[in-house]
Protein backbone atom coordinates (compact mmCIF):
# COMPACT_ATOMS: atom_id res chain seq x y z
CA UNK A 1 0.00 0.00 0.00
CA UNK A 2 1.54 3.28 -0.80
CA UNK A 3 0.43 5.74 1.90
CA UNK A 4 2.03 8.51 0.31
CA UNK A 5 0.06 7.80 -3.18
CA UNK A 6 -3.11 8.18 -1.23
CA UNK A 7 -2.39 11.17 0.65
CA UNK A 8 -1.68 13.03 -2.80
CA UNK A 9 -4.89 11.96 -4.42
CA UNK A 10 -7.26 12.89 -1.38
CA UNK A 11 -5.33 16.22 0.02
CA UNK A 12 -3.06 17.63 -2.87
CA UNK A 13 -4.77 19.50 -5.50
CA UNK A 14 -4.77 18.15 -9.04
CA UNK A 15 -5.04 20.13 -12.50
CA UNK A 16 -8.22 18.89 -15.08
CA UNK A 17 -6.73 20.77 -17.49
CA UNK A 18 -4.30 24.03 -18.28
CA UNK A 19 -5.77 27.78 -18.51
CA UNK A 20 -2.73 30.18 -20.05
CA UNK A 21 0.49 30.99 -19.16
CA UNK A 22 1.44 34.22 -17.19
CA UNK A 23 5.41 34.79 -16.41
CA UNK A 24 6.59 31.68 -16.92
CA UNK A 25 3.94 29.89 -14.46
CA UNK A 26 1.09 27.94 -15.81
CA UNK A 27 -2.77 28.20 -14.13
CA UNK A 28 -4.72 25.74 -14.36
CA UNK A 29 -8.79 24.73 -13.31
CA UNK A 30 -7.94 22.83 -10.80
CA UNK A 31 -10.22 20.65 -8.07
CA UNK A 32 -9.35 23.15 -5.75
CA UNK A 33 -10.85 25.81 -7.93
CA UNK A 34 -13.37 23.59 -8.51
CA UNK A 35 -14.84 23.46 -5.35
CA UNK A 36 -14.23 27.18 -4.12
CA UNK A 37 -16.42 27.93 -7.43
CA UNK A 38 -18.97 25.43 -6.31
CA UNK A 39 -18.86 27.10 -2.93
CA UNK A 40 -19.10 30.17 -3.93
CA UNK A 41 -22.44 29.37 -6.27
CA UNK A 42 -24.16 27.66 -3.51
CA UNK A 43 -23.91 30.03 -1.39
CA UNK A 44 -25.15 33.02 -3.56
CA UNK A 45 -28.29 31.15 -4.47
CA UNK A 46 -28.84 29.91 -1.04
CA UNK A 47 -28.55 32.49 0.77
CA UNK A 48 -30.31 34.33 -2.05
CA UNK A 49 -33.39 31.57 -1.68
CA UNK A 50 -33.57 31.83 2.05
CA UNK A 51 -33.66 35.83 2.38
CA UNK A 52 -36.75 35.24 0.12
CA UNK A 53 -38.42 31.71 1.42
CA UNK A 54 -41.73 31.47 3.44
CA UNK A 55 -41.58 27.79 3.66
CA UNK A 56 -41.18 25.99 7.30
CA UNK A 57 -37.74 24.81 6.76
CA UNK A 58 -36.47 27.64 5.26
CA UNK A 59 -37.49 29.77 7.83
CA UNK A 60 -36.06 27.39 10.22
CA UNK A 61 -32.52 28.04 8.29
CA UNK A 62 -33.07 31.78 7.81
CA UNK A 63 -33.64 31.89 11.45
CA UNK A 64 -30.16 29.96 11.94
CA UNK A 65 -28.62 31.80 9.26
CA UNK A 66 -29.32 35.32 10.78
CA UNK A 67 -28.81 34.11 14.10
CA UNK A 68 -25.02 33.58 12.99
CA UNK A 69 -24.75 36.98 11.27
CA UNK A 70 -25.77 38.89 14.66
CA UNK A 71 -23.46 36.93 16.24
CA UNK A 72 -20.25 38.09 13.89
CA UNK A 73 -21.77 41.36 13.86
CA UNK A 74 -22.37 41.97 17.57
CA UNK A 75 -19.55 39.96 18.92
CA UNK A 76 -16.96 40.26 16.51
CA UNK A 77 -16.84 42.97 14.14
CA UNK A 78 -18.83 45.94 16.02
CA UNK A 79 -17.09 45.39 19.53
CA UNK A 80 -13.66 45.46 17.66
CA UNK A 81 -14.03 47.86 14.66
CA UNK A 82 -16.55 50.16 16.52
CA UNK A 83 -18.59 52.66 14.23
CA UNK A 84 -16.46 51.34 11.65
CA UNK A 85 -17.78 48.09 11.51
CA UNK A 86 -21.24 48.03 9.78
CA UNK A 87 -19.53 49.27 6.61
CA UNK A 88 -17.01 46.25 6.67
CA UNK A 89 -19.41 43.72 7.62
CA UNK A 90 -20.50 42.37 4.28
CA UNK A 91 -16.25 41.16 4.03
CA UNK A 92 -16.74 39.47 7.64
CA UNK A 93 -19.55 37.79 6.41
CA UNK A 94 -18.32 36.74 3.14
CA UNK A 95 -14.98 35.72 4.43
CA UNK A 96 -16.75 33.28 7.56
CA UNK A 97 -19.45 31.80 5.50
CA UNK A 98 -16.99 31.01 2.50
CA UNK A 99 -14.49 29.56 4.68
CA UNK A 100 -16.76 27.59 6.82
CA UNK A 101 -18.25 25.82 3.31
CA UNK A 102 -14.92 25.05 2.31
CA UNK A 103 -14.01 23.47 5.12
CA UNK A 104 -17.31 21.31 5.07
CA UNK A 105 -16.86 20.48 1.38
CA UNK A 106 -13.95 18.14 2.45
CA UNK A 107 -16.15 15.76 4.13
CA UNK A 108 -18.41 15.79 1.80
CA UNK A 109 -18.01 12.24 -0.45
CA UNK A 110 -15.74 12.78 -3.78
CA UNK A 111 -15.18 16.66 -1.95
CA UNK A 112 -12.16 18.76 -1.28
CA UNK A 113 -10.85 20.68 1.37
CA UNK A 114 -9.80 23.92 -0.84
CA UNK A 115 -8.72 25.81 2.00
CA UNK A 116 -6.41 22.72 2.67
CA UNK A 117 -4.18 24.01 0.10
CA UNK A 118 -1.86 26.78 1.00
CA UNK A 119 -2.42 28.25 -1.83
CA UNK A 120 -5.73 29.50 -0.67
CA UNK A 121 -5.13 30.51 2.96
CA UNK A 122 -2.49 32.55 1.91
CA UNK A 123 -4.82 34.22 -0.67
CA UNK A 124 -7.51 35.00 1.93
CA UNK A 125 -4.60 36.39 3.97
CA UNK A 126 -3.80 38.80 1.10
CA UNK A 127 -7.32 39.96 1.39
CA UNK A 128 -6.71 41.06 4.67
CA UNK A 129 -3.34 42.44 4.26
CA UNK A 130 -5.03 44.47 1.55
CA UNK A 131 -8.19 45.26 4.14
CA UNK A 132 -5.68 46.24 6.79
CA UNK A 133 -4.49 49.42 4.44
CA UNK A 134 -7.57 49.96 3.22
CA UNK A 135 -9.71 50.59 6.22
CA UNK A 136 -6.44 52.28 7.71
CA UNK A 137 -6.11 54.66 4.98
CA UNK A 138 -9.80 55.00 4.63
CA UNK A 139 -10.68 55.83 8.22
CA UNK A 140 -7.49 57.29 9.44
CA UNK A 141 -6.39 58.93 6.57
CA UNK A 142 -2.94 58.25 4.38
CA UNK A 143 -0.51 60.84 5.80
CA UNK A 144 -2.22 59.57 9.51
CA UNK A 145 -2.22 56.48 8.26
CA UNK A 146 1.44 56.37 7.75
CA UNK A 147 1.73 58.45 10.63
CA UNK A 148 0.89 55.63 13.42
CA UNK A 149 2.35 52.52 11.71
CA UNK A 150 5.15 53.61 14.42
CA UNK A 151 4.70 54.96 17.67
CA UNK A 152 4.52 58.56 17.73
CA UNK A 153 6.98 60.59 19.59
CA UNK A 154 10.62 58.96 18.86
CA UNK A 155 13.48 60.09 17.31
CA UNK A 156 13.65 60.14 13.81
CA UNK A 157 16.59 57.33 13.70
CA UNK A 158 14.45 54.91 15.59
CA UNK A 159 11.58 55.10 13.04
CA UNK A 160 13.97 53.93 10.30
CA UNK A 161 14.30 51.03 12.40
CA UNK A 162 10.74 50.59 13.68
CA UNK A 163 9.07 51.12 10.03
CA UNK A 164 10.17 47.71 8.19
CA UNK A 165 9.75 46.02 11.81
CA UNK A 166 5.98 47.00 12.09
CA UNK A 167 5.11 45.98 8.33
CA UNK A 168 6.93 43.21 8.38
CA UNK A 169 4.97 42.58 11.64
CA UNK A 170 1.61 43.26 9.32
CA UNK A 171 3.06 40.36 7.10
CA UNK A 172 4.22 37.81 9.89
CA UNK A 173 -0.06 38.50 10.70
CA UNK A 174 -1.25 36.79 7.57
CA UNK A 175 2.13 34.41 7.11
CA UNK A 176 0.23 33.28 10.79
CA UNK A 177 -3.15 33.12 9.50
CA UNK A 178 -2.45 31.54 6.30
CA UNK A 179 -0.75 28.44 8.30
CA UNK A 180 -3.15 28.65 10.78
CA UNK A 181 -5.92 27.50 8.64
CA UNK A 182 -4.15 25.59 6.32
CA UNK A 183 -2.51 23.38 8.92
CA UNK A 184 -5.54 22.85 10.84
CA UNK A 185 -7.84 21.77 7.70
CA UNK A 186 -5.10 19.24 6.57
CA UNK A 187 -4.25 17.95 9.82
CA UNK A 188 -7.31 16.17 10.39
CA UNK A 189 -7.72 14.51 6.94
CA UNK A 190 -4.57 13.34 7.39
CA UNK A 191 -5.16 11.52 10.88
CA UNK A 192 -8.49 10.05 9.64
CA UNK A 193 -6.56 8.92 6.38
CA UNK A 194 -3.77 7.26 9.03
CA UNK A 195 -5.99 5.50 11.03
CA UNK A 196 -7.70 3.88 7.57
CA UNK A 197 -4.08 2.79 6.56
CA UNK A 198 -3.47 0.90 9.70
CA UNK A 199 -5.92 -1.63 8.59
CA UNK A 200 -4.07 -2.21 5.47
CA UNK A 201 -0.76 -2.21 6.96
CA UNK A 202 -1.85 -4.77 9.56
CA UNK A 203 -3.83 -6.59 6.63
CA UNK A 204 -0.36 -7.09 4.49
CA UNK A 205 1.19 -8.74 8.07
CA UNK A 206 -2.23 -11.12 8.36
CA UNK A 207 -5.13 -10.94 7.39
CA UNK A 208 -7.35 -11.69 10.21
CA UNK A 209 -5.19 -9.00 12.10
CA UNK A 210 -6.00 -6.81 9.01
CA UNK A 211 -9.89 -7.40 9.97
CA UNK A 212 -9.20 -7.07 13.90
CA UNK A 213 -7.38 -3.38 13.46
CA UNK A 214 -10.46 -2.32 11.09
CA UNK A 215 -12.74 -1.84 13.88
CA UNK A 216 -10.88 0.82 16.11
CA UNK A 217 -9.42 2.23 13.33
CA UNK A 218 -12.69 2.95 11.48
CA UNK A 219 -14.15 4.10 15.06
CA UNK A 220 -11.32 6.45 15.42
CA UNK A 221 -11.21 7.86 11.52
CA UNK A 222 -15.00 8.28 12.12
CA UNK A 223 -14.37 9.99 15.64
CA UNK A 224 -11.87 12.42 13.91
CA UNK A 225 -14.17 13.12 11.12
CA UNK A 226 -17.27 14.41 13.29
CA UNK A 227 -14.44 16.37 15.27
CA UNK A 228 -13.64 17.64 11.91
CA UNK A 229 -16.46 19.67 11.98
CA UNK A 230 -16.38 21.23 15.17
CA UNK A 231 -13.04 22.50 13.65
CA UNK A 232 -13.88 23.27 10.41
CA UNK A 233 -16.62 25.82 12.20
CA UNK A 234 -13.83 26.97 15.12
CA UNK A 235 -11.58 27.98 12.41
CA UNK A 236 -14.09 29.94 10.16
CA UNK A 237 -14.91 31.53 13.93
CA UNK A 238 -10.82 32.04 14.17
CA UNK A 239 -9.90 33.61 11.00
CA UNK A 240 -12.56 36.08 11.00
CA UNK A 241 -11.55 37.08 14.36
CA UNK A 242 -8.36 37.40 13.99
CA UNK A 243 -8.98 39.53 10.43
CA UNK A 244 -11.17 41.58 12.58
CA UNK A 245 -8.29 41.53 15.30
CA UNK A 246 -5.67 43.24 12.81
CA UNK A 247 -8.34 45.64 11.02
CA UNK A 248 -9.20 46.90 13.98
CA UNK A 249 -5.68 47.56 14.96
CA UNK A 250 -5.52 49.98 11.50
CA UNK A 251 -8.58 51.87 11.87
CA UNK A 252 -8.23 52.15 15.57
CA UNK A 253 -4.14 52.89 16.29
CA UNK A 254 -4.20 53.76 20.37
Amino acid sequence: MNFEKILSHHLLDHAFFPLFDLGGVRFAFTKHLLMMWIVGSFLLVAFSWLARTRTGAGLLARVALESMVLYIRDVIVEPILGHAGRRYLPYFLTLFFFILFCNLAGLVPYGATATGNISVTAGLALCTFGLMQFAGVREQGFFNYLKHVAPSGIPWWVLVILYPIEILGMLVKCIALTIRLFANMIAGHIVALSFLSLIFIFGEMSRPLGFLVSVPAVGLALFITCLDLLVALLQAYIFTMLTALFVGSSVHPH
